[in-house]
């Protein structure tokens, strides 16, 4: 079995980790979360903060012990066994397979907010970016840092712009829980879906230098990082904004910069960029489960393959790379959110679960497991009811399709 190469240092994972989070979802979340929650929306942010903690350590644990690609896939056949891993592992590729076409078709509405050639701008960053990883990690890895440091320019002067624009008496009138627990939950759910993106740390293990000393370092750092981000973007849409007007926003944090259009298109390129980082960080991360899945034949095993001079996983990449293209061309995926969490949570579920009961190499204690466990099956059961049963709908897929094959296989 050919080896992917280790080349990524602790800031190369830091920033890919961070570029995963600081994507498109902090200039769109924030309107859905203020729709279920109103003021809520701070408590359910807290909350996602405390489950993607749980998780994160739980993925720093497992990470350390099994420095493999395809994170919790592989942490759940290690540790539970072999149909937890696939549950996984399916729900991530399928859950981000519909967010990398969100994130594609994000891109082309802030680049171009109207007209027929959206989707065909949304396929040809597809494309571009599945270029970018096919010519090796390390290419990814600084592609990652350019687009990082743009949006983290661009959401500082936002942050600055919306907080010199508060609503006088906006926090006066703010009630946490206005919605009650149950809008705060729907909204943790939601802005959860925004700090995902530590796991594309894991999923890369086998290419990580000093993957048992850098992993966790690299996901803690880069978890703290978005938190903080989060917290000042969020506080600046409320205060400019109030809960009621950023509930209808559709574009939150240029009504909440407002100005001239000169404001408006910088936000713009800003979300634009941020897009496109996140897509990057998702093209690469399903790449790895899916090679890590069709090593072991849960999905076929041409998509194994890893190309002998960049050492990056190919074909599975450009089969990605084909079936997002052709997804953005046919549907506007740009409402998944919720099917992205569902999938993504009982992914975590599987991995708080498998750090429960891994023996060796414990590096945070088991009460954090416990309450990512629950948190995570909390958060799911209280999305939005079509997320809830589209997501149940696609498990159903996976494992019927596991069944016939593997039936087919010992046949």
């Amino acid at each position: 079995m050919t080896q992917l190469a280790r080349r990524l240092t602790l800031l190369d994972a830091v920033v890919i980790g961070l570029g995963s989070m600081i994507g498109a979802g902090v200039f769109a979340v924030w309107a859905p979360a203020a729709a279920v929650a109103g003021g809520g929306l701070f408590v359910g942010l807290a909350l996602a903060a405390v489950v993607a903690y749980c998780n994160a350590t739980s993925s720093a644990q497992l990470a350390a012990a099994y420095p493999a690609s395809g994170g919790t896939y592989i942490y759940g056949r290690e540790v539970l066994g072999d149909w937890w891993g696939f549950l996984a592992g399916w729900g991530f590729v399928i859950g981000k397979a519909a967010s990398a076409a969100a994130m594609a078709l994000t891109f082309a509405a802030y680049l171009v907010p109207s007209g027929w050639w959206q989707r065909p701008v949304a396929a040809l960053a597809v494309i571009a970016l599945v270029a970018v990883n096919y010519h090796g990690v390390t290419r990814t890895a600084f592609l990652t840092r350019v687009i990082v440091s743009v949006v983290l320019v661009v959401l500082a002067w936002a942050v600055f712009a919306s907080w010199t624009a508060w609503t006088p008496g906006v926090w006066d009138g703010l009630v946490l829980l206005e919605a009650g627990p149950y809008g705060v939950l729907q909204s943790a759910g939601l802005l959860f879906f925004a700090f995902a993106g530590y796991a594309r740390i894991a999923t890369m293990g086998e290419e990580v230098v000093s993957p048992r000393r850098t992993i966790p370092r690299a996901i803690l750092i880069a978890l703290g990082l978005a938190v903080i981000v989060y917290a000042f973007v969020g506080l600046g849409v409320v205060g400019a904004l109030g809960t009621q007007a950023l509930a209808s926003s559709t574009a939150p944090l240029v009504d909440a910069v407002g100005g001239g259009p000169v404001q408006e298109w910088v936000v713009r390129v800003g979300g634009a960029v941020a897009s496109l980082g996140a897509l990057l960080a998702l093209v690469a991360g399903i790449g790895r489960t899916s090679l890590a899945m069709a090593r072991n034949g849960d999905l076929p095993r041409g998509l194994a393959a890893v190309h002998e001079r960049y050492q990056v996983p190919h074909v599975a990449e450009i089969t990605l790379g084909v079936v997002v293209s052709l997804l953005v061309l046919a549907v506007d995926l740009r409402g998944v959110i919720g099917f992205s969490s569902f999938g993504v949570l009982v992914y975590y579920f599987v991995a708080n679960l498998a750090a429960l009961r891994q023996r060796d190499g414990r590096m945070f204690p088991r009460w954090l497991q416990v309450l990512g466990l629950v948190l995570c099956g909390l958060l799911v059961v209280t999305l939005p009811w079509p997320s809830v049963v589209l997501g149940v709908l696609v498990y159903v897929v996976g494992v019927v399709g596991r069944l016939v094959a593997l039936r087919r296989r010992s046949a």
